[in-house]
């Protein structure tokens, strides 16, 4: 994210036909999912936000609000190869990443190959990520930032495009190891996954519990989502909305003169919370239809990508306030 790629600006009737073509493609990836997810609109909308952005996510929700199913059904209708992890504390790092093994010829002549693990995939879900040991959540560090591994002091490219759907069971904490900040900051966003409503979760147990289930179907291929991840950082960004973003992940510090945050806040987002704003307001624009973000997209955004960027001090925790308290009085502090 924090390298910057010139690129030939389009005009404005390129633009237009370039983003209709890339709504039509959103409507369809809509409507696909659909009809394996139900309910959960604004999970889903984060998600493919995260993707069409070309991110990472962390998915946090309890068991059974289908994270693993919405990470399966994307894969299908996006057409990307997809490979699941289940994390669990004894997993090493060459359980991810792959290892090399020694093989001999017919001549007796002795070499190593390198075999790849799970993470040579387009869309990894590491399935409760943080029960596995800091050693090997290491493991996906640099593959979500610089997109290649190196093993045994060879690099080796990941296909691309390359996202990491993470889940994370935010009750059962026993045994379980929490995330370091630098890897919650390669995180676009996380996507807390809340209880279906009443009418999402009656379809739910009339659709899911007969002989069929709604199976997804594939609508997009990884060529076509690169375009539209290229298209989403073409589109104009308000001087307005860079404002308002500034604005935003600089009075979440302590120390930037707001006497809120300086009481509550123990640390804050750094610039990649201003990175991952720019980016998913573009594709929240995008996703609704329009051809340059908000100010409405930041304040629907700010709590998904600034909550696991910041800390509160000891006192704002003891006194029951959460940081997606801290990030709401600052988005209504903005107006």
């Amino acid at each position: 994210m924090s390298i910057m790629i010139k690129q030939t600006p389009l005009s404005e009737q390129e633009m237009v036909a370039e983003a209709e073509k890339a709504l039509a493609d959103i409507s369809r990836i809509r409507q696909g999912v659909g009809k394996v997810i139900f309910g959960q609109e604004s999970v889903v909308e984060r998600t493919l936000v995260a993707l069409l952005a070309g991110g990472h996510a962390l998915l946090v929700g309890v068991p059974g609000l289908a994270k693993t199913k919405l990470v399966e059904t994307l894969g299908i209708v996006l057409g990307l190869d997809a490979r699941r992890i289940q994390f669990t504390p004894d997993l090493m790092p060459s359980d991810i990443l792959g290892s090399e093994v020694m093989e001999q010829d017919e001549h007796g002549k002795r070499s190593f190959r390198f075999i790849s693990g799970p993470i040579f995939a387009q869309l990894l879900m590491a399935d409760e990520i943080n029960r596995a040991s800091p050693r090997t959540q290491s493991a996906l560090l640099q593959s979500m930032q610089e997109y290649h591994v190196t093993v045994a002091g060879a690099r080796h490219d990941l296909p691309s495009p390359f996202h990491v759907l993470a889940t994370q069971n935010p009750l059962e904490q026993e045994g379980t190891y929490p995330l370091p900040e630098a890897q919650l900051d390669r995180f676009l966003m996380q996507i807390d996954i809340l209880y279906p409503e009443i009418d999402a979760e009656r379809r739910i147990l009339i659709e899911t519990t007969g002989v069929e289930d709604g199976k997804a179907e594939n609508v997009l291929n990884p060529v076509r989502l690169k375009e539209i991840q290229t298209l989403i950082r073409r589109m104009p960004v308000p001087e307005s909305v860079v404002e308002a973003i500034l604005k935003l992940v600089r009075s979440a510090r302590p120390g930037q003169g707001n006497a809120e945050t300086d009481k509550n806040v123990a640390w804050g987002p750094g610039p990649r919370a201003s990175q991952a704003l720019t980016l998913c307001a573009r594709a929240r624009a995008l996703y609704d239809g329009r051809l340059a973000p908000s100010i409405d997209d930041i304040h629907a955004l700010a709590e998904p990508v600034l909550q696991h960027r910041m800390a509160l001090t000891f006192a704002a925790r003891a006194e029951g306030m959460t940081v997606r308290d801290v990030v709401a009085k600052l988005v209504k502090a903005q107006g």
